[in-house]
């Protein structure tokens, strides 16, 4: 009989991990091609747009981020919690979603005439209107279809969804040459397209109901989602804020230049992404040994993340030039020295949403929000502080050192939840590594490629051993059993 426990026991583990792996492949195909297109679609937007019409075009996408949560009262959150609650009825969770963001919708067009007095972004509302509506609905859809299970039609929308992005940009910008409008009106019909495939692929009609919806189920979802707007728009301050000040002291072209300057942590993000997708399901539904769970799939993660942003920074002078190679605007070429603290920054961001996986299991919302919020303020203060001084490298600095207090504050607080097991030790000595590569790469002294390549190398030796071992171990597993 003890056998028998013992050989269940593995057979759950290497279960719950195979899970994780599978939903990550799958997850990946899905965004694999719309987070690439992020990286690939900068060159052909450097072609076409100049740095100031690519930096309006972000700030109104931007724009429409910030309104997008408070329009929809965080719902998509509840969506992603609820939905993967088996005593929750799933057209409960769909409808609910769907009356507050349809509600919210509608209650924020008295606010038109507002938005259209802002100088920066006028004469683009209507585009922000038509963005917060397509992006809503698309992400209420999609969020539905993965919880609900249909992990292969997430991952063909996610195809679908790139192809028509592409298409529509090309379309837009290149035939048309529809300059900002067009920058935005392409992922407007995107969003648009996608929702309506998920809608009909799906059959979510027959999860829609605008009558018999369970109150406390209602209520709950909100109660829990609500505390988040604060949460999402910290999440928004400290990613976008930048911008906005940048544009705003310096102007618009600035704007543009740490626009593509983000392009490239977004590499990191789109090695994160296909795991923290399958993550947020794993860490919800799995409740057996959950704190070596997470200690494990936190260490490994934390190195891939590492040597990525390690990699990235070496690399980065050679990514920008195929960034900016066909450019119609000679101030791009200056965007990659904002590049190494914007991924410092990234690289934490990415801890910081694991780690806020713990609030997630254990419905703490006001904590994820309470730590955010002061990651929020600093990234704010800090912003306002340093960009006169030392311009759109001050703004890429605040955004690396809010995160990384940020992520401090989360590994102590969450503690008394779940304690991982981390190596504060090498976290210190990965962080110094990241650094130092960020000054040899921002004030290239004598022989500065040399020591990049050294201090990569260091990186793969401190955490690529781990990680290899932490396979092996998973496949030894697999041929045992």
């Amino acid at each position: 009989i003890e056998m028998i426990v013992t050989l269940r026991s593995h057979f759950r583990n290497m279960d719950k991990y195979k899970k994780l792996l599978s939903n990550t492949l799958i997850f990946a195909i899905g965004t694999f091609g719309s987070k690439l297109l992020v990286f690939f679609l900068t060159p052909f937007y450097t072609s076409v747009l100049t740095s100031e019409e690519l930096g309006v075009g972000d700030l109104v996408t931007q724009t429409a981020n910030l309104i997008i949560p408070l329009m929809s009262l965080g719902i998509v959150n509840g969506i992603i919690r609820f939905g993967l609650d088996r005593a929750v009825r799933k057209d409960d969770v769909l409808s609910t979603g769907l009356i507050v963001i349809l509600g919210g919708y509608l209650l924020l067009w008295p606010f038109y005439p507002l938005l259209a007095q802002i100088s920066v972004i006028a004469g683009y509302s209507w585009l922000i209107y038509l963005f917060v509506i397509a992006s809503a609905m698309r992400s209420l859809f999609s969020q539905f279809v993965r919880v609900r299970g249909y992990t292969k039609l997430y991952a063909l929308d996610g195809i679908i969804s790139t192809a028509t992005t592409i298409l529509f940009n090309i379309i837009f910008l290149k035939a048309l040459s529809l300059s900002v409008t067009g920058f935005v009106l392409a992922t407007i019909c995107s969003d648009a397209l996608s929702a309506l495939f998920l809608f009909c692929a799906a059959e979510l009609k027959r999860y829609i109901k605008f009558q018999g919806i369970r109150r406390q189920t209602a209520l709950e979802m909100i109660r829990y989602s609500a505390p988040l707007i604060p949460n999402m728009l910290f999440w928004w301050i400290t990613n976008s804020s930048d911008k906005f000040v940048v544009g705003y002291m310096i102007g618009a072209s600035a704007s543009g230049l740490i626009n593509v300057a983000y392009k490239i942590p977004m590499i990191i993000n789109l090695v994160a992404t296909f795991f923290l997708d399958a993550w947020q399901m794993s860490a919800v539904t799995e409740e057996k040994d959950r704190e070596r769970f997470f200690t494990k799939v936190f260490k490994s993660y934390g190195a891939v993340v590492f040597m990525a942003a390690s990699g990235i920074i070496l690399c980065s002078p050679l990514i920008m030039r195929f960034f900016v190679g066909f450019s119609k605007d000679p101030q791009y070429g200056l965007a990659w020295k904002y590049v190494p603290f914007l991924v410092m920054g990234t690289a934490f961001s990415c801890l910081v949403t694991f780690l806020g996986s713990i609030y997630t299991v254990e419905k703490k919302s006001m904590l994820s929000m309470g730590t955010m919020a002061v990651g929020a303020a600093v990234n704010l203060a800090m912003n306002l502080a340093l960009t006169p001084f030392f311009g759109v490298q001050g703004a890429a600095f605040a955004t690396f050192f809010s995160y990384g207090l940020v992520f401090i504050l989360r590994a102590v607080n969450t503690r008394q939840y779940i304690r991982l097991g981390m190596d504060v030790g090498k976290v210190l000595v990965n962080t110094s590594i990241l650094a130092g590569q960020s000054l040899l790469l921002i004030y290239e002294p004598p022989y500065w490629w040399a020591w990049e390549i050294a201090l990569t190398a260091l990186m793969l030796l401190i955490n690529g051993k781990g990680l290899v071992i932490s396979v092996q171990r998973l496949l030894r597993r697999n041929r045992q059993f």
